[in-house]
């Protein structure tokens, strides 16, 4: 093909429906890690579209440069197909040949790539709202959302959004209600807590889910978990104990129901299960992690039933366990914040505070984390410096932070909370505070409110005159117009 051709190849590539072209970032996932939780979906057959997982695989393998593997995975996906869903198979084809097209457009067989273009093409004649190469039908809304949500956590909302499309054509789909119920369950962050469990669109949806296929045992964990929030404690402790009596040894499952056991007091029965997992999957980060945590319970409660001279040696063993939970949880998975949050945690409780600082310096400097992470690490950096190291300045100046990156989460709504609080009581102690007028300078100007925010600025540079961080504000909010 001539240069002209391959453009136009290209464009054509473009739009397609497929992994390729779903603008999913190499640096929002581990690689290694993702490829091994395909491999355990594919093995434990828990998908009801079993070429799914293959597809995704595909795509990962051609990232990676294998590209001989990713083909190999996607003749898999077409065997899958041809096999299980004979009668369905242009539909359920569209994204198997979208990837195939792109694989072979990198491997440079761009007859081969046109070739799949072709097959797309006489596919999508047959649905009168598809464009000349794909069509958003609920197949592909689908397996989009499903591997959004392996994917990366950065995809949740979107994964969201696009099951929900599914769902308006397809309803009574096993696989896409079970999507939604993960979706849903994952976004706990973004919905915020109901009162009860009736007004909980996941319990609601999870009730779905599992009303249609009643063994899935991953939407009964996720069930349990949200329930337990809610302390309906008979119901979710009779739905953990069917999970175990149906995958005793899955390390997946036994990673929710520790969490569950934990939370529910059960401290020493988690810790069980969660080791007996760890000896079939030691390379798992989340079961490390969740091992932290039961130490790092068992520490909380030893520090309020007994004097800290009379429990040294037992203190000092439970904050090695922890540190070594939490320190191999993070290497494993970088991903997993919250494990080297814990290990910060304890550094602070261990009066290692030069090490704490260290982390926490460490993930600031780290430009390469998603904007949700971003949002993560100054609020818990200003906890922090708030509570370990008494350092309120410090804490505002990451609170601040935390806050301009505008990210619609609860920690955001968390962050600004208390920022209003900081300001209320400097005010209380002296009326005319530059930092709590700058404080609330920044509010008005994140929620685009011009003239509050000039004002509260004003106020903070007749306090604090050289203050370039409020002459910068006021500059900015002149500009806009």
């Amino acid at each position: 093909m001539s240069d002209t051709e391959r453009n136009s190849l290209k464009m054509k590539l473009l739009q397609l429906q497929c992994h390729f072209t779903w603008n999913l970032q190499m640096e929002d996932v581990e690689w290694d890690d993702l490829q091994e939780r395909l491999n355990y979906i594919i093995e434990s057959d828990i998908v009801k579209y079993q070429a799914m997982p293959y597809n995704l695989l595909a795509f990962v393998n051609c990232m990676k440069g294998n590209r001989e593997e990713s083909i190999n995975n996607l003749w898999e996906a077409e065997e899958i197909l041809m096999k299980n869903h004979k009668h369905e198979i242009g539909k359920r084809s569209i994204i198997t040949y979208g990837n195939y097209a792109w694989v072979y457009y990198h491997v440079g067989e761009l007859t081969e790539a046109q070739s799949y273009l072709d097959k797309l093409e006489m596919i999508c004649q047959q649905f009168p709202n598809g464009s000349r190469y794909t069509a958003m039908i609920p197949e592909v809304y689908g397996e989009k959302s499903w591997s959004l949500l392996k994917f990366s956590r950065k995809y949740y909302e979107e994964a969201n959004e696009c099951i929900e499309k599914a769902l308006e054509g397809d309803p009574d789909d096993i696989e896409w209600n079970a999507a939604h119920a993960t979706a849903l369950f994952r976004l706990k962050e973004t919905f915020g807590d109901p009162q009860c469990p009736e007004h909980c669109k996941a319990v609601n949806q999870l009730h779905r889910a599992l009303a249609l296929n009643p063994n899935d045992t991953f939407v009964k964990i996720m069930l349990a978990l949200r329930l337990q929030e809610f302390n309906q404690t008979e119901k979710c402790c009779r739905l953990v104990e069917e999970v175990l009596l149906k995958s005793p040894d899955d390390p997946y499952i036994i990673q929710y129901a520790g969490k569950f056991l934990r939370k529910q007091g059960s401290v020493e029965y988690s810790l069980q299960l969660l080791k007996k997992a760890l000896k079939i999957k030691s390379s798992s980060a989340l079961l490390h992690h969740q091992i932290g945590l039961c130490y790092k319970t068992k520490l909380i409660v030893l520090k309020k039933t007994r004097p800290k001279y009379i429990n040294h040696e037992e203190r000092k063993e439970l904050i090695e366990l922890c540190k070594y939970h939490f320190q191999t949880a993070f290497d494993q998975k970088p991903s997993l914040i919250f494990a080297i949050f814990d290990l910060a945690e304890i550094f602070a409780e261990s009066g290692e505070y030069s090490k704490a600082d260290d982390i926490y310096v460490n993930l600031l400097r780290n430009e390469d984390y998603s904007l949700l992470n971003k949002q993560l690490i100054r609020w818990n950096y200003g906890q922090y410096e708030l509570h370990e190291k008494r350092s309120q300045l410090n804490a505002i100046h990451l609170f601040k932070e935390c806050l301009k990156l505008k990210v619609n989460t609860k920690k955001n709504e968390k962050c600004r909370a208390k920022l209003k609080q900081i300001a209320e009581d400097r005010m209380n102690r002296y009326s005319r505070d530059s930092v709590a007028f700058g404080i609330l300078g920044l509010i008005h100007q994140v929620d685009g409110k011009k003239s509050e925010a000039i004002e509260f600025f004003k106020k903070a540079l007749e306090g604090d005159p050289e203050n370039e961080e409020y002459r910068s504000a006021l500059r900015e909010l002149h500009q806009v117009t």
